[in-house]
């Protein structure tokens, strides 16, 4: 099987409009009729198809259509195939339904107890909470306080394991920084002082 161009139809409405590339060789690149082509420059077939341009896509160079034009043996070659565009994923919704709500200040408890150096607002988004929950469990005044059972976040499925190792890694490294800026000031006040 030979191998065609993005958007065959396309790319061949984009040749026969601005080549002179001759009908079978453009059939033979995009795998149509060369009747299918001659109706495409007819203005008979693909119409409101809009041209795709197949060197702006890298498919084809300026060179390879120069050198084809003026060969009209000479067959085009691709190079290379695009199978398919670029979708970004979306964000997850942050809707969470009803029966999970309770979960997330389980989980704000858990790794308040657990992971203590991991601050209010690392919490929050590791569990899609707000800051104020955080630091009213964690000074367990919290409206529903009473009711909570500390619970694993990874377990809840709120975070993944790989986005909680992260969390306390970059909290393991402030903590180190706040350590040795402290260090730091001592020295310059005992310094002031002699």
């Amino acid at each position: 099987m030979t191998e065609t161009p993005f958007m065959p139809k396309a790319t061949a409405v984009w040749l026969v409009e601005n080549t002179t590339l001759t009908f079978k060789q453009i059939a033979d690149f995009c795998d149509l009729h060369e009747l299918e082509v001659k109706g495409i420059a007819d203005g008979d077939v693909a119409r409101g198809i809009k041209a795709y341009n197949p060197i702006l896509a890298g498919q084809l160079s300026r060179d390879e259509i120069d050198s084809c034009s003026n060969d009209p043996n000479k067959k085009l070659k691709l190079i290379k195939k695009i199978n398919q565009v670029e979708v970004k994923e979306r964000k997850k919704p942050k809707y969470t339904p009803l029966s999970k709500r309770q979960d997330r200040p389980d989980a704000c408890l858990w790794l308040c107890k657990n992971a203590p150096e991991l601050n209010d607002g690392q919490i929050s988004k590791l569990v899609n909470s707000t800051k104020n929950t955080v630091s009213l469990i964690r000074k367990k005044s919290y409206w529903n306080f009473s009711n909570l059972k500390p619970r694993d976040p990874v377990i809840l499925g709120l975070c993944t394991q790989e986005v909680f190792q992260k969390a306390l890694e970059k909290a393991k490294r402030r903590i180190e920084r706040e350590k040795k800026a402290k260090i730091r000031e001592e020295k310059k006040l005992a310094k002031e002082m002699a």
